[in-house]
């Protein structure tokens, strides 16, 4: 088997954040489940969008941050998700470009918009999103770039693109030309109600077509339907060869066949828990495919995520590269 070009591909929803602090009431005026991720439409996207108060705007999305802070952690990665041609979208290519992410993906032409994520942050640090999906829904089998899937070592996938038909029929394609290339398929479960609205269909997933599974605790015990997260992760050490699962302040637990880490979370304060979960999961897939234990990994995890959660918005402010010595 060659060496893989990339250490990790990326394939999710390529959407804009716009992150604004806000207090409770203004997620109560809007009706908005706290702490959650709802899917609106164009005209709810720009009311919203309106009533925000100053908000900073940058390239974003689950599959995408977690590619950008594994780059800025020196690994080599790539991002594969759709796009409008408009400015947003040149915006989104730039910026994930400049952090050193290959982004081959054509993007849409006269459909619809690029995505954006309009996420309110609480006094708490807890984030609600919000998130018109545009572009992002015509992602297909044939952006599935088969040849770039061969060429990493690990394909990680994000839960949220799971929604539309077309982006499933995709992860299957992509786990697919991932296991015929003898490479890994990494999987984030992303959000608890993504889980609760495609459960069998994700069973489905990693079951038959996931190496690495990445899960909070809401997220792992909805996928297996159980009230606790000792008989969740029991079912995910059957299901996958290898599952980091997050706790917040409890760190994370990584199981591996028989094998057991359990990871301290990195002291830090908690302003926005945007991304913390992306950059987890690129702290760990930077440290796996660089030949670290899983005690390491879950280390370099650990101390990505603490860094997103320290301010707003989903990448690191800090040198991430120096702060976990990779």
């Amino acid at each position: 088997m060659s060496t893989p070009k990339y250490d990790v591909l990326g394939i999710g929803n390529a959407i804009v954040d716009v992150v604004a602090p806000v207090d409770e009431a203004f997620l109560s005026r809007h009706d908005m489940h706290k702490g959650a991720m709802a899917l609106i439409d164009t005209a709810t996207a720009d009311a919203l969008y309106a009533a925000m108060p100053p908000a900073a705007e940058t390239s974003g999305g689950s599959a995408a941050n977690t590619c950008a802070v594994a780059a800025m952690l020196g690994a080599k990665v790539a991002y594969l998700g759709k796009v409008a041609e408009d400015q947003l979208g040149r915006v989104f290519r730039h910026d994930i470009g400049a952090v050193g992410v290959h982004f081959p993906t054509a993007p849409l032409l006269g459909g619809a918009p690029t995505a954006r994520c309009l996420i309110m942050v609480t006094p708490d640090g807890q984030r609600t999103m919000n998130t018109y999906l545009g572009a992002c829904v015509t992602f297909g089998e044939a952006d599935v770039d088969t040849a770039l899937v061969a060429d990493a070592a690990v394909t990680y996938l994000e839960g949220y693109l799971f929604d539309p038909p077309e982006a499933q029929a995709a992860f299957r394609r992509a786990a697919k030309a991932a296991h015929d290339a003898g490479r890994q398929v990494a999987l984030s479960l992303s959000d608890a109600f993504c889980v609760h609205r495609h459960r069998a269909a994700f069973r489905e997933l990693v079951n038959g077509h996931v190496d690495i599974l990445f899960a909070n605790e809401a997220e792992i015990t909805a996928l297996y339907e159980t009230n606790t997260f000792a008989e969740a992760a029991a079912w995910a050490r059957r299901d996958v060869a290898l599952a980091a699962l997050t706790r917040s302040e409890a760190g994370s637990l990584i199981i591996r066949g028989g094998d057991t880490e359990e990871v301290a979370a990195a002291p830090t304060k908690v302003v926005d828990t945007t991304g913390a979960g992306d950059a987890y999961a690129a702290g760990f897939l930077a440290g796996l495919t660089a030949g670290k234990s899983l005690a390491e990994c879950g280390r370099l995890g650990s101390i990505a995520a603490a860094e997103v959660i320290s301010h707003y918005g989903a990448r690191p402010q800090a040198n991430v590269r120096a702060l976990t010595g990779l």
